[in-house]
């Protein structure tokens, strides 16, 4: 071969591959300059990138919400009781007149009788007649029929011996507002539904103790005597109101109407801020100054209580307007203080306490019913009530339970106290509220069409 001729071949090779070195580095770094060239306002339309949002935002469908209220359902059903036993033999009672002093109720996570379950049932009610499923209110039902069925045993027990032990002692022997209110509204709501049961003088007993035995203020204001004397507690206008409103639609007589009116005038003078349109947690007669701790779930009962007695009181009731007015006032104040997760804090107005699954789901259910029921604008409020849901349904774990709701909680007048709350998915006050919430967006979509325009959540307007 040819030296001269095998150098030269040599050479144009490797200038060959030198030169597609070249382009290939060339057009990779092309490539990847591409890649990584920043998106500008030249080069994509920066308004339709997809937040990054903590929840979901947009519409559920009623049929996903079932579905979460099906988990709660299900967990609930599940966990707590629904028939009695002799504790002494562990067997189910089925025959009255086997009860005894030994009879309770069998174990459950929750308690049947307390003020939360009675939110449940009014839930539970809700969620029926809101997606037709029969379930939900057989559950309702099913308990409240064995409180009717068992009552005159243990009532004529003690009345002979106020120490006979009975598993609705609480509900027979009411000692605070906590063990009438909530229980009564739900066994009349249960009643004016079809439930025939005889459950009439339970709910006489829970009204006379509410209208007669509970402690008032000289004028008539719904009290307690802890911590503090003469203490008006946020809590007592729905342990008291809705029971009253219910009676009066039950039996016509206005005076339960003026009593419930009466408490949401007189605990709103004293209680409501008309400055951040949230009410105080609680109000101390001797105090010279009151320390205002928006604690959400109270402010929840309270904004609860307003819808709930708008529902049954008669528009021609002098006091319908002022009513309606505090609660578009209170749903005002509450909305400004939603974060951007959906959720209120457990004090409304420190973003720095923890968010809060019960009060956000109390506050989706009166904002929804104020909406359906045309007490507020359902263009402005609509949104801000189905971010809410999907907030609260992000709280409801695959087993049905409710996180991230506050424990029991009495009354403070230092932040740390409310602040640092436990919660806990067996604390009993998330469970109603979620299924009242769901039960009403349901409702709301019915009625309602929505769409994302311009990239937010909007009513649809049909022309």
């Amino acid at each position: 071969m040819n030296l001269k001729k095998f150098s030269n071949n040599i050479i144009q090779k490797k200038s060959l591959i030198f030169l597609l070195a070249i382009c290939f580095v060339s057009c990779t770094t092309s490539v990847k300059k591409e890649e990584h060239e920043p998106q500008n306002d030249t080069t994509a339309p920066l308004h339709a990138l997809q937040p990054d949002y903590p929840t979901p935002y947009g519409v559920k469908s009623a049929t996903d919400i079932k579905t979460t209220l099906d988990r709660v359902y299900s967990f609930l059903e599940t966990n707590t009781a629904s028939k009695l036993i002799d504790s002494k033999t562990n067997k189910e009672i089925t025959n009255i007149e086997n009860l005894s002093e030994t009879t309770i109720f069998e174990t459950g996570a929750f308690r049947l009788t307390s003020y939360e379950w009675g939110v449940t049932y009014a839930g539970m009610l809700a969620v029926a007649e809101a997606t037709g499923d029969k379930k939900y209110a057989d559950y309702t039902n099913k308990r409240l029929q064995i409180f009717s069925d068992i009552a005159p045993f243990y009532t004529k027990q003690l009345a002979n011996n106020p120490e006979f032990s009975s598993p609705i002692k609480q509900s027979l022997k009411p000692h605070a507002l906590d063990d009438a209110g909530a229980i009564c509204a739900a066994m009349i709501k249960a009643k004016r539904n079809g439930l025939d049961a005889e459950l009439q003088p339970l709910i006489n007993n829970f009204i006379d103790y509410i209208s007669n035995k509970q402690f008032r203020l000289p004028d008539g204001t719904l009290a307690r005597n802890r911590p503090q004397p003469n203490t008006l507690w946020l809590d007592d206008l729905f342990m008291g109101v809705p029971a009253l409103a219910q009676m009066g639609k039950l039996t016509g007589d206005v005076k339960y109407y003026d009593d419930a009116v009466k408490q949401v005038r007189q605990f709103s003078e004293r209680m409501f801020n008309s400055e951040n349109g949230l009410y105080m947690h609680g109000w101390v007669q001797a105090m010279e100054e009151h320390p205002q701790f928006h604690w959400a779930r109270a402010n929840g009962w309270a904004v609860m209580t307003l819808v709930e007695l708008l529902e049954v009181l008669p528009k021609e009731h002098e006091g319908y307007n002022d009513v309606l007015k505090q609660l578009q006032a209170h749903i005002k104040g509450l909305v400004k203080y939603q974060d951007g997760t959906g959720f209120w804090h457990q004090l409304i107005d420190r973003n720095d306490t923890y968010l809060e699954t019960s009060a956000t789901a109390i506050y989706t259910y009166a904002i929804s019913r104020a909406i359906n029921r045309g007490y507020i604008d359902k263009m402005v409020y609509s949104p801000i009530a189905l971010l809410a849901w999907n907030a609260v349904s992000t709280k409801v774990n695959t087993k049905g339970q409710v996180e991230g709701t506050c424990v029991g909680t009495g009354m403070g007048f230092d932040p740390a106290f409310y602040y640092y709350r436990p919660i806990n998915v067996y604390a009993a006050h998330g469970y109603g509220p979620v299924l009242l919430a769901g039960a009403e967006i349901i409702s709301l979509l019915k009625h309602n069409e929505f769409e994302i325009n311009d990239s937010s959540l909007q009513l649809k307007i049909k022309n």
